[in-house]
């Protein structure tokens, strides 16, 4: 538990609050009520063992803060995740029922464990450890088969190590769901391109042969298609969507739309991973901002990812 002023908000919970949830507990020492949920969360914070953090301020001392957060009444006690307040209540409520209002939005143990794992699978694949990250994601995925987020980075890895059968495998739970979320339809288009190049013939061909196809046919649509998922399950994403691109100028539902939903497809994999929120550009509710710069500059990749999402999007208007 940490009293909060002015000084330490933006560090203890703002940006506290980017990793792990923060409940704030607005007190006072004249108040009876605080008296008796100040000991009951912080047992729950011992109780649910590093799931959320606990702070508390001091609502005659800390006026301005209280003010931000609207508070009108004490003990009245709000959650902070990502940086915003996503939930509250007022009053000294009993254990069972704060128990659920924090169960509502705490990951369980069995999630956390898992998150963890992912955390530990992304650090290994940084360090090029590729064998731990995938040992370690197929931990996470064992402990919570419902991370999407271990099973998108498992299936990915697998698929880049051309263990394809284990990427099928680990993809086919989600290939049943309707919708199908975008990122794992676009796991299933380059699953589908290496399998491609590991069994139809022209994985075998040189680009000068499929180029002189389509040099005496500019709309040999399968050809230039076929020419793509070889580029695409080689790596080498910028020719395989130039070659799709050619397709959508020329007909855009060709093989319903085969070659913009494949595209799209490689957009998806080659987005970059969005960065964790910044603690400088962090606002709270109630007009409490963080001072600093946003970060504006845009890498590489998601430059070149920009172009082309422009270049698909003019060629389909």
């Amino acid at each position: 538990m940490i009293d909060i002023t002015e000084q330490n908000f933006q560090t203890e919970v703002i940006e506290a609050s980017l990793s792990t949830p923060v409940l704030i507990d607005f007190w006072a020492p004249w108040c009876g009520p605080c008296k008796v949920i100040g000991p009951l969360l912080e047992k729950l914070e011992l109780d649910y063992a590093g799931a959320f953090k606990l702070v508390k301020v001091n609502a005659d001392e800390e006026q301005q803060l209280s003010g931000a957060f609207g508070v009108r009444s004490i003990p009245t006690c709000i959650l902070m995740i990502a940086g915003k307040p996503v939930d509250g209540f007022a009053g000294a409520l009993p254990e069972g029922q704060l128990r659920a209002f924090l169960d509502k939005h705490l990951p369980s143990p069995d999630e956390l464990a898992a998150k963890s794992e992912t955390e530990e699978a992304q650090e290994l694949l940084a360090e090029g450890d590729t064998g731990a990250a995938l040992d370690k994601l197929a931990e996470a995925l064992a402990m919570n088969p419902a991370n999407d987020d271990a099973r998108y980075g498992y299936i990915r890895l697998l698929i880049g190590a051309n263990l394809l059968e284990e990427a099928q495998a680990a993809l086919a739970p989600k290939l049943v769901e309707i919708p199908l979320a975008l990122r794992f339809s676009a796991l299933a288009q380059w699953l589908e391109a290496m399998k491609f190049a590991a069994t139809d013939a022209r994985a075998n061909w040189t680009m000068e042969q499929f180029d002189a196809l389509i040099a005496l046919n500019k709309r040999d649509f399968d050809t230039r298609y076929a020419k793509s998922r070889v580029l695409m399950a080689r790596g080498e994403w910028t020719a395989a969507m130039d070659e799709l691109l050619e397709i959508v100028l020329r007909d855009k539902k060709w093989n319903d739309e085969a070659a913009r939903k494949t595209m799209v497809a490689m957009l998806e994999l080659l987005t970059p991973p969005t960065p964790k929120a910044s603690p400088d550009a962090a606002k709270a509710a109630g007009g409490i901002e963080i001072a600093g710069k946003p970060l504006t500059q845009e890498d590489p990749q998601a430059e070149l990812v920009s172009s082309y999402r422009r270049k698909l999007s003019m060629m389909l208007n």
